[in-house]
């Protein structure tokens, strides 16, 4: 497995960096850093957290949103494998071409931001496969070892997961929040930001049914940015307030009933996609 730390959690590039150093405390296991390319509320310094990213000499870097072609020659010139995040065919067709290593395509089941063309990940990524030359991680809809090998069924090199790691002892989300995610089924997320063309998939809660009012009267963004804020998330994420903030969440969130710790949970994903794999090769017989 893989971690991946999200640069713009951190509200400075100074944090990531003390962030990343916490990290290299406690594993000497590859790390990875997303960095996001989408409109936010106030403009960020990319290149001053890329000059964080090259300075701890972090090989693999996870891009999203935008296109981050400007950025790609002074990632991989020290050395990094670039992921490009993408929500469509055309897009992961597009990361190849500007030098992407890999491709993670986000299928409409995806926690967070699945695009615009609500296409669930049993189209995108075996069309993904179909459509490039280098490797896709299938994400969107993946929580356990059915849907890992589901995935590599479908031409995928691994899966992604976001909403199963919330959901793990390690996790540093309030307990309360933890609870009230584990209490959600398949049809408790949400679709916010539609009409701002930047939807985000997140907990069907107070502050997101706020939101659908205001997109319905055909609110600004401005107007809405108070409620858009990620400060609110992360004070959900400390607080366990479940109500006042957007909190991502996959439609994969019914799959998951226990909280187990992660080296327990991929193992138990590994062990179970291993055994259906096995049963799906006694068919050739």
């Amino acid at each position: 497995g893989l971690g991946i730390i999200t640069a713009l959690s951190f509200d400075s590039p100074e944090k990531l960096a003390d962030e990343l150093d916490k990290a290299r405390l406690i594993t000497d296991k590859p790390l990875g850093v997303n960095l996001t390319f989408l409109p936010t509320l106030n403009p960020v310094d990319y290149d001053s957290y890329i000059d964080v990213i090259i300075e701890k000499n972090i090989k693999i870097i996870e891009t999203a949103g935008r296109n981050p072609e400007k950025y790609i020659s002074r990632l991989k010139g020290n050395g990094a494998s670039i992921i490009h995040k993408c929500t469509s065919v055309r897009h992961a067709v597009k990361a190849e071409k500007i030098g992407c290593d890999f491709v993670s395509i986000d299928g409409f089941e995806c926690a967070g931001h699945p695009g615009e063309d609500d296409v669930t990940s049993l189209i995108l990524i075996p069309k993904a496969a179909d459509s490039i030359n280098i490797p896709v991680i299938a994400s969107g809809g993946f929580a356990d070892g059915r849907g890992l090998a589901a995935a590599l069924c479908l031409g995928a090199s691994g899966v992604n997961m976001g909403t199963r790691f919330m959901l793990t002892r390690e996790s540093p989300v309030h307990e309360n929040l933890k609870k009230h995610l584990l209490s959600l089924n398949e049809t408790d997320t949400i679709l916010v930001e539609r009409s701002l063309k930047n939807t985000l998939r997140a907990i069907r809660n107070s502050q997101a049914q706020k939101i659908i009012k205001m997109e319905e009267r055909n609110a600004t963004l401005q107007e809405m940015a108070p409620l858009l804020s990620g400060k609110n998330g992360k004070k959900a994420i400390e607080t366990g307030d479940f109500e006042n903030a957007l909190i991502a969440c996959g439609q994969c969130i019914g799959l998951i009933n226990n909280i187990p710790s992660v080296k327990d949970m991929v193992q138990s994903i590994v062990e179970e996609s291993t055994e259906i794999i096995k049963k799906l090769n006694i068919v050739d017989d």
